[in-house]
């Protein structure tokens, strides 16, 4: 068995950008940022790096991307990683990779990218293969589920 999924959580480099297939399909092209700090065992100084990741998004959910997301917002990413090639203009091969997304979690609220309002909410958007049918709800972000009860649980209520 063998599986494909990438899993990230960063901020969006730039706005969205839709474009359609000769097919008429729509299919959304954005890029998310993500950073990692370590301390470096020689000098002591705090160092960051930077990884860029290039996201595409079909049909519905690029729709909803673009509609919602813009630069600077916080989103995490499910999907499957993909490489393309293709032949340049100057005769040379050209790759490319990206994650295809299927699900979308937008992590901060509305005004964020603006800086104007805290983080208020999660979304979540997924991807359905499935066409609704005529008359059907189209697919909305809805809020996360609310955390499950934190209570806590004793050794005497396991039952085994």
């Amino acid at each position: 068995m063998d599986l494909n999924r990438a899993t990230i959580l960063g901020r969006m480099t730039q706005d969205p950008e839709v474009r359609t297939t000769t097919t008429g399909k729509s299919v959304t092209s954005f890029s998310i940022a993500t950073n990692s700090t370590w301390v470096d065992a020689t000098t002591k100084e705090k160092k960051e790096a930077v990884e860029f990741h290039n996201i595409v998004a079909w049909g519905r959910l690029g729709e909803i991307v673009a509609q919602y997301l813009k630069k600077g917002r916080q989103v995490y990413i499910e999907g499957r990683m993909q490489t393309r090639s293709w032949q340049a203009q100057d005769g040379s091969k050209r790759y490319k990779t990206e994650i295809v997304a299927d699900n979308v979690i937008l992590l901060d609220g509305r005004g964020a990218a603006t800086g104007s309002t805290p983080a208020a909410s999660t979304s979540e958007v997924r991807y359905e293969p499935a066409t609704p049918a005529e008359g059907a709800p189209a697919i909305e972000p809805r809020p996360a589920p609310a955390p499950a009860n934190t209570e806590e649980i004793s050794v005497e209520d396991i039952p085994f």
